[in-house]
């Protein structure tokens, strides 16, 4: 892998999203929006909104994320770049870690934003400040990337791509503790639970709310390793183009 070639394709998508406003709408304003509507939801908020702000600050960017690189790599196959891309000495493990680095930076930029409002304006009290909330924040999101990465590849039309959201988001969402505790879910329920990574995100951003007991290295760790892994297995997939 050449850092050169990854830093020059961050800069790329980057000046890519800085041309397109909605998409940055849909990244940095929708979910701050979002947050927003929970909280009007959940009237004057009080405990049952900060049992749930904290978890949608990482939540709504994962899903935000997994949408738009997915369907962002899928562009590019179907319109050729990246066809013309590995024509030059760029390898693939070079093209996902610019990806990786250029939406990783808006995940930053996402993670603050949404704590800020979350820790402003709405009021939600953070135990451990803001840091623990942002790194949890930006942990998600990047799990988000890499998922809608990795999956791009097993899609033809940007409509199929779209459809793995509710096969693969959706169910992970019903079960990583945000709906039902996981200690009251049914066995099975429970052990397919331990093995997807959202539960794992949820569980960070529990912990850095400090609304649990548990520590946030290690879920933050597994986050982390299933990033790298989705990556990793992404570069293996990855094909030149759509047949």
């Amino acid at each position: 892998m050449s850092a050169r070639a990854s830093l020059a394709t961050a800069a790329r998508v980057l000046r890519q999203l800085r041309r397109d406003p909605r998409t940055l709408a849909l990244l940095l304003v929708v979910p701050a929006l979002l947050l927003v509507l929970v909280r009007f939801l959940l009237n004057d908020g009080g405990p049952a909104f900060d049992r749930y702000a904290v978890p949608l600050v990482g939540i709504f960017p994962l899903v935000s994320m997994f949408l738009v690189t997915s369907i962002a790599m899928l562009r590019e196959r179907t319109t050729g770049t990246l066809e013309r891309l590995l024509t030059l000495p760029i390898a693939k493990g070079d093209l996902l870690a610019g990806y990786g680095l250029a939406f990783g930076t808006v995940a930053a930029a996402q993670g603050l934003l949404l704590a800020g409002v979350a820790a402003g304006p709405l009021g939600v009290e953070l135990a451990h400040g803001v840091v623990p909330v942002v790194a949890a924040g930006v942990a998600n999101a990047l799990l988000g990337m890499a998922l809608g990465l990795f999956l791009s590849a097993f899609a033809s039309t940007e409509f199929q791509a779209v459809q793995f959201m509710p096969a693969v988001l959706l169910p992970q969402l019903l079960l990583c503790g945000l709906v039902v505790d996981r200690d009251r879910m049914g066995v099975a329920l429970e052990w397919l639970s331990a093995v997807l990574p959202m539960t794992y995100a949820y569980e960070a951003l529990d912990a850095a709310a400090g609304l649990s007991a548990g520590s946030l290295a290690l879920p933050l760790t597994v986050v982390l390793a299933a990033v790298v892994a989705a990556l990793a297995a992404g570069a293996v997939t990855l094909r030149r183009r759509t047949a």
